[in-house]
């Protein structure tokens, strides 16, 4: 392979710091035979909750918690949750998970909720290497990656979210998925206006369109809500073998097609932008198409994909709230991390690409 390194971290950002004192007094009292922690450092990818690295003398864990800032924004932010669902996912069946080692609400350690679980060592590729991977890997080990992302998709909705074995309730008990793309649709609008800074026409658009031409829901699914390659670990020596999914904060239970269209959402391609390009680099030479990857879920699963615009372009739509909600943060001064300063051009370039798939029909 490519000199693609193991997943590693670096120091951690200034104001983002933990007190490592306080952290090591927790999980002594919590966790009796856990070793001290020596050392923490930071993983630098992602525009949500913070990921740190942490390590004792014979392992190596990750530590989660939210964003500085972000108590006035909901849901993707919520470590209790997303630390009982990868306790649910162990009993499952489904094993792509880092393991779950522990979680708090007591504040007094950081100042927030946070979960500790085990690191699961491997590749993670983000949008930012592909200039080192455009002519250090084939276009034929590029279509295997994107083939087993795709098949992966189709294994996570293929999970028995009605299972319960007694130690963890079953997973569909996570979320509410009758009427869950209404919800969705006028939920995330709602956010947007909460955290509007700027006229954008095409967003209001695109809500409106949204909620007129609501589909029919399909039988539920567990939805990670975030899947691409950056929340994927892979195996080192084989990056068609996908290790673990990461980042369950936004999981839950509803039509598996809003996952798919969030998914092809994030899918950029030759064609596309640089700023869509930032997001994944499914664009490199080798990558399925959106609509390849559409087909192969539909031929893997069964399902029909048919309407599979509808579900693209909310997946749009969504992503542009997600960056505008980041960027009203950084506006009001609760985010000091200058990456987000221009955020407010992808909420313009992510709509009007909406706009223009909803215009031709096709996702584009």
């Amino acid at each position: 392979m490519t000199s693609i390194k193991i997943d590693s971290a670096s120091s951690v950002r200034q104001g983002e710091e933990i007190d490592l004192v306080k952290l090591n007094d927790f999980m002594r009292s919590a966790l009796p035979d856990f070793e001290p922690i020596t050392e923490i450092a930071q993983f630098p990818g992602g525009y949500s909750n913070l990921t740190y690295l942490l390590k004792t003398a014979s392992r190596a864990y990750v530590l989660r918690r939210p964003p500085f800032g972000a108590k006035d924004i909901k849901g993707g932010h919520d470590m209790g949750r997303e630390f009982k669902i990868l306790k649910a996912l162990q009993t499952s069946g489904y094993s792509k998970i880092p393991k779950p080692v522990i979680y708090t609400e007591d504040e007094a350690v950081m100042g927030c909720p946070f979960y500790v679980m085990q690191r699961v060592e491997g590749v993670i590729l983000r949008a930012k290497d592909a200039p080192k991977l455009l002519n250090n890997v084939s276009p034929e080990m590029m279509r295997k990656m994107s083939e087993a992302l795709c098949d992966n998709l189709v294994a996570l909705h293929a999970i028995d979210i009605e299972a319960s074995n007694g130690q963890q309730p079953a997973l569909i008990n996570i979320g509410k998925p009758e009427g869950y793309i209404q919800r969705q649709v006028e939920g995330w609008y709602k956010r947007y206006l909460a955290s509007q800074t700027d006229e954008i026409p095409a967003m209001d658009n695109l809500a409106s369109w949204l909620k007129a031409n609501l589909p029919v829901e399909g039988t539920p699914t567990l939805i990670h809500n975030d899947y691409k390659y950056d929340n994927l670990v892979l195996n080192a020596n084989d990056w068609a073998d996908i290790l673990a999914v990461l980042d369950w904060e936004m999981t839950t239970v509803g039509d598996p097609l809003m996952d798919l269209g969030t998914t092809l959402s994030y899918w950029a391609e030759a064609n596309d932008g640089l700023f869509e390009k930032g997001f994944n680099l499914s664009w490199l030479p080798g990558n399925l198409s959106r609509q390849e990857f559409a087909e192969r879920y539909a031929q893997k699963s069964g399902r029909d994909v048919s309407n599979i615009l509808y579900f693209y372009v909310f997946g749009l739509f969504k992503n542009s709230v997600v960056i505008q909600q980041i960027y009203g943060r950084y506006k009001k001064g609760l985010t000091k991390d200058e990456r987000f300063a221009d955020l407010i051009f992808g909420v313009k370039a992510l709509s009007k690409k909406g706009v223009k798939s909803v215009e031709s029909e096709k996702m584009l």
